[in-house]
């Protein structure tokens, strides 16, 4: 065979091998890309996305909508080509695995992550807006969890409410850890509390007072530092979780995370507010957390969730002040990003869409 045949015959077989093994190596990241997006002000799967019962609310029109990412699986490991091709692509982010999925953690343990984040944020934007309304609401001390194999199992339960610890009236978190751990471990801790369970009535059930012997904490975990490994414990957790004058269901399913809290705000806003309509007609997405006092926080995976606003239509991206370095990256066309610190802030920015001075909205870029 003469020298030049065989040396071509060595390059093309070396890089048919080199393409075997970026196609079978597998890297440890994940892929993230644009996922759906759900309009806060109309309907999912025939059922309304925000629906109030026992209070009066209002037509809406246009659009609030809230942004979605798609993830790869926990176990998934694209090859090394595909990885490569990720990257090149503006609509897909290749991240490593641990920034997405923590090490250890399998698919049912980030659903049930996604799940109480999504659903806290589901509470943190009630609150939000029915504070910016000025619409009381109320709070109450509830048990958010109970170690198993502990002193409390079956005696006490998640979402059973708390009224006092040993006939002292307690409010707070704190006030239920210092009533326990007054105690020596084994001495008995009388709970008054009203169970989760409703009567037979459909009533909520009756006040009563439940007797938990205590014991130290680190007969429940071994590792617990030396400084508290002697406390007297039952093993509970405990939360505050708000009440409300009405009822207002979000009726998303199989959505997770805490991303979409300002826009469900602005939505539950929108349709409390008597001949208000805060978007003017305008198609408007978005996305951030928010916390009780209408605080808005950073998200991850802006880039997908612009690129899903601009695909359904949206003219304007509500987008968290700490996101605006990565969104001005890549913008896409036609598409607006507005400077969001707050609740607040985000309602004044409707006003001036509303009012077509669009000129003066606060930019990502300044």
């Amino acid at each position: 065979m003469p020298r030049r045949s065989a040396t071509m015959l060595a390059a093309t077989l070396l890089l048919i091998a080199l393409l075997c093994v970026s196609v079978l190596t597998k890297v440890p990241y994940t892929e993230m890309s644009p996922g759906p997006t759900y309009n806060t002000l109309g309907s999912q799967a025939g059922k309304p996305v925000i629906t109030i019962t026992g209070h009066e609310s209002y037509p809406t029109t246009g659009h609030l909508n809230m942004t979605t990412v798609q993830v790869t699986g926990a176990k998934y490991e694209p090859s090394l080509v595909n990885a490569v091709v990720g990257w090149l692509r503006d609509d897909v982010m290749v991240v490593p695995h641990d920034n997405v999925y923590p090490k250890g953690q399998t698919d049912a343990d980030a659903k049930k992550q996604n799940a109480e984040e999504f659903a806290s944020s589901e509470d943190s934007a009630r609150t939000a807006a029915l504070n910016q309304l000025g619409i009381p609401i109320g709070s109450e001390l509830v048990i958010k969890s109970v170690t198993a194999g502990a002193p409390a199992e079956g005696r006490l339960h998640a979402g059973d409410q708390i009224v006092a610890v040993d006939g002292a009236a307690v409010t707070t978190t704190e006030q239920v850890a210092a009533g326990v751990t007054k105690h020596k471990p084994g001495e008995p801790v009388v709970f008054t509390v009203v169970p989760r369970v409703k009567d037979s009535a459909g009533g909520a059930g009756a006040k009563t007072d439940v007797t938990v012997p205590t014991v130290r904490v680190r007969d429940l975990d071994p590792k617990a530092p030396a400084e508290r490994a002697d406390l007297a414990v039952v093993g509970i957790g405990t939360t505050i979780r708000h009440t409300y004058p009405f009822q207002i269901d979000i009726g998303l399913q199989d959505i997770g995370g805490p991303s979409a809290g300002l826009m469900f705000s602005l939505g539950i806003i929108d349709k409390l507010t008597p001949g208000g309509d805060l978007t003017g007609g305008k198609f408007v997405a978005g996305t951030g957390t928010i916390d009780d006092d209408g605080k808005v926080g950073p998200i991850g995976g802006i880039s997908m969730k612009l690129i899903a606003a601009r695909d359904a239509g949206a003219e304007y991206f509500f987008t968290p002040s700490s996101n605006c370095a990565e969104a001005t990256k890549n913008i896409p066309s036609g598409l607006t990003l507005i400077r969001t610190d707050t609740l607040d802030g985000a309602l004044k920015s409707l006003e001036q869409i509303r009012s077509g001075q669009t000129s003066a909205l606060p930019s990502c870029a300044g």
